[in-house]
């Protein structure tokens, strides 16, 4: 079974140690979140149960760095024009830095999701 260390520990340093401070990140921002580690994709999932209609957002590593995905991203809010990616569903936000994850942006892209999830929640239980 896939772990969140098995997954970063395929990195070098820089590149798990990113993804550590995304992860501390998105445990402090999201109460209760539950993580998904998925290794067959090599990423890591954040939601509130399982599925894509309960996930929020995805940490993707690679050499280059981490992207931290969003579940239709493509419909959130992005003032600050973080998101990229050319898919009709998922956007990415690339982080390179520590800095990066600071950036209040993300914080805002991050509340964003969650508000997205909470509606779909409800339509869910209609």
């Amino acid at each position: 079974m896939a772990t969140v260390e098995s997954i970063l520990s395929k990195y070098n340093e820089e590149v798990s140690s990113l993804g550590y401070q995304v992860r501390g990140f998105l445990l402090k921002e999201l109460k209760e979140i539950i993580e998904y580690p998925d290794g067959p994709a090599n990423i890591i999932g954040y939601g509130y149960g399982p599925g894509y209609k309960a996930l929020l957002c995805t940490i993707i590593p690679s050499k280059k760095g981490i992207k931290l995905g969003f579940y239709k991203g493509s419909e959130l809010p992005d003032p600050k024009k973080l998101l990229t990616g050319s898919g009709k569903v998922h956007r990415y936000v690339e982080i390179r830095s520590e800095d990066d994850i600071k950036n209040t942006g993300i914080k805002r892209l991050v509340a964003e999701a969650l508000k997205a999830y909470e509606a779909r929640k409800i339509k869910m239980h209609r």
